[in-house]
């Protein structure tokens, strides 16, 4: 396991992050995630980083705050985050949660106080990840909580981890390089189209991604990865989507979403479990306009684990992300929301692409 951690710690460092001498760094956690950190840490030190920051979050310590905090300490942002997010150069998120319904029952006015003191942080963030002022990565620490949730042992999870990092492999970051290079001829397909069209049970939904950018997912920004992305153009998605793959946000689980949507409005939507929840998530900003859709190519990644990081990423599934755009990909909507919702491609799904059937169930025909 110390060898493993090593091989993380060095493909963040530098494939992921990049890490260059002089380099201010903030790594945001759980004190769950200490052995990686400690890697980490000795490995950005040793690549010559100036300033190495950290916040080692505690059990429930954001419920803690809406529960029990006032209105202003809810409108006032983590000043080393905002410091963070607004002037360093890298920032680490290592996923290791306690518990993933840990925010349940907290009441959704004073949720969405503390999401409106984040809005111009999250704005930072967005804008300096766009235009690669801040190196960011998003990874995963496996803990018993996502484990349990995946329906797996700790020792499952670990390995189920570690695998879709292509931590096995001698070179991690030699293999997510290939990986780069598979995904590129994708990209550079899907950038020369002007429509898109995703077809399957209970879905035909299609958008434009004229004057858009799809992006190559190649483990620099999430690890692990294996996507390719884009924001579509806002009013122009057209159509009803199902998404079959449950979704977990702010710790509340909904099923069986279905999306019916007209000009880019979502205008009507059903869920088979958590409706209450979605209603609830449409009456925030922008979140009745898509701000991604995206195709994954991860097939390391073959079951659902209720953790989008990997679920997203699930070779042969497509998802469409409701709110916040990518600048990067030239998004326009804003949103405190950006939630990724998965449909499963492999039983005669289809992707068209202006009028060419370039993808059926599950694989690439490019």
């Amino acid at each position: 396991m110390d060898e493993l951690l090593q091989k993380y710690a060095y493909l963040l460092t530098h494939y992921c992050l990049r890490v260059q001498p002089g380099d201010r760094v903030f790594i945001s956690t759980t004190i769950l995630a200490e052995p990686l950190v400690r890697e980490v840490y000795r490995e950005m030190l040793e690549a010559g980083a100036a300033l190495v920051e950290f916040d080692l979050a505690f059990r429930e310590r954001e419920r803690v705050l809406l529960q029990h905090g006032s209105n202003e300490a809810l409108q006032t942002p983590p000043w080393l985050f905002k410091q963070a997010m607004e002037t360093f150069d890298v920032y680490l998120n290592i996923r290791a949660p306690f518990n993933l319904r840990e925010m349940q029952n907290v009441p959704a006015d004073r949720q969405a106080l503390r999401q409106e003191a984040l809005r111009p942080v999250n704005k930072a963030y967005f804008e300096r990840i766009a235009d690669r002022r801040l190196r960011r990565n998003l990874c995963q620490y496996p803990t018993d909580a996502a484990a349990q949730e995946a329906s797996m042992s700790l020792s499952e999870y670990e390995h189920f981890v570690y695998n879709a990092c292509k931590l096995f492999e001698d070179n991690p970051a030699e293999a997510w390089m290939q990986v780069r290079a598979e995904q590129q001829r994708i990209v550079d397909y899907l950038n020369r189209c002007a429509t898109v069209r995703y077809l399957g049970p209970s879905t035909d939904i299609a958008f434009s991604t004229d004057g858009r950018t799809w992006i190559n997912s190649d483990g620099q920004a999430n690890m692990p990865s294996g996507e390719v992305f884009t924001s579509p153009v806002e009013d122009s998605v057209q159509g009803v989507v199902h998404f079959s793959y449950p979704a977990i946000y702010q710790g509340h689980e909904v099923e069986g979403v279905t999306l019916w949507v007209n000009e880019g409005y979502i205008e009507k939507w059903e869920a088979r479990r958590g409706q209450d929840f979605l209603d609830h998530i449409f009456t925030l900003p922008g979140t009745r306009r898509f701000g991604e859709a995206a195709i994954g190519t991860n097939y390391a990644i073959s079951r659902i684990t209720k953790n989008i990081l990997f679920d997203e990423k699930i070779g042969g599934a497509v998802h469409m992300a409701i709110g916040q755009s990518y600048l990067q990909c030239g998004g326009k909507n804003e949103s405190p929301v950006h939630w990724d919702l998965i449909t499963d491609m492999t039983d005669g799904g289809e992707i068209w692409a202006d009028g060419e059937c370039i993808y059926r169930n599950g694989k690439f025909l490019i």
